[in-house]
């Protein structure tokens, strides 16, 4: 938690297409994901839920690309769990892995 909090603070903050990522860069290590949805972003839990649920798939999928980074990601207000969302947050990720 400490360590995604400095994130907030120190790490690099990049927009894109509406998401917010604050990234931070390591040596080593496995990429690791934290997501910020709140109720303003969807009222009910499971439409949270879902959003979350479809970034960490796209995050899944493009893990091997992102060695060794520390990021949270904040989606767009209004933004819903769908196919394409999840093709849109991967496209993202793989801008970020650059």
């Amino acid at each position: 938690r400490s360590e995604f909090e400095r994130l907030l603070t120190r790490g690099a903050r990049r927009s894109l297409s509406g998401y917010t990522f604050y990234v931070g860069r390591r040596e080593e290590g496995v990429p690791r994901l934290g997501i910020l949805v709140s109720r303003r972003h969807a009222a009910k839990a499971t439409e949270r839920n879902g959003i979350k649920r479809c970034i960490r798939e796209a995050f899944r999928l493009e893990q091997a690309r992102l060695d060794g980074i520390d990021m949270l990601i904040r989606p767009p207000y209004g933004v819903r769990a769908s196919a394409a969302m999840l093709a849109q947050v991967r496209q993202l990720f793989a801008k970020i892995a650059r």
